[in-house]
């Protein structure tokens, strides 16, 4: 598998997980119960935590080799952080809407810069 090819499953893969991350969360807010650490929010988060250590090094090496104009490596590393956070904050109704939301959305440009410009280079 080429390298543009499996960055392009790991950020479908970071995408969904998003997807997941945002539905969660609004059902925690709606219900205003927190989710369990050990049996919920853990096994996610870590779950989390090991596609998108995998989809840093790989984006980041590909952002570094193709050089695109609109992505920089700084960015990925910021879209890394806040999905580390994204994933254990969902789980929580005393997080900021507002926060999170922002988080969100910027995440998402991220990862749909990068999916865009990996299926225009990736035949």
């Amino acid at each position: 598998m080429t390298q543009a090819k499996e960055l392009q499953l790991l950020t479908e893969k970071i995408i969904s997980y998003l997807n997941t991350i945002e539905d969660k969360f609004q059902e925690v807010k709606r219900t205003g119960e927190k989710g369990e650490f050990y049996s919920e929010v853990k096994p996610f988060a870590d779950d989390v935590k090991e596609i998108n250590d995998r989809w840093l090094k790989s984006a980041t090496a590909w952002v570094e080799e193709t050089m695109p104009r609109n992505l920089f490596p700084k960015q990925i590393e910021s879209a890394h952080e806040q999905i580390e956070m994204l994933s254990v904050q969902a789980f929580y109704p005393d997080t900021s809407l507002t926060r999170f939301k922002n988080y969100l959305q910027s995440v998402r440009f991220i990862l749909t810069t990068l999916a865009d410009l990996l299926q225009k280079k990736t035949p």
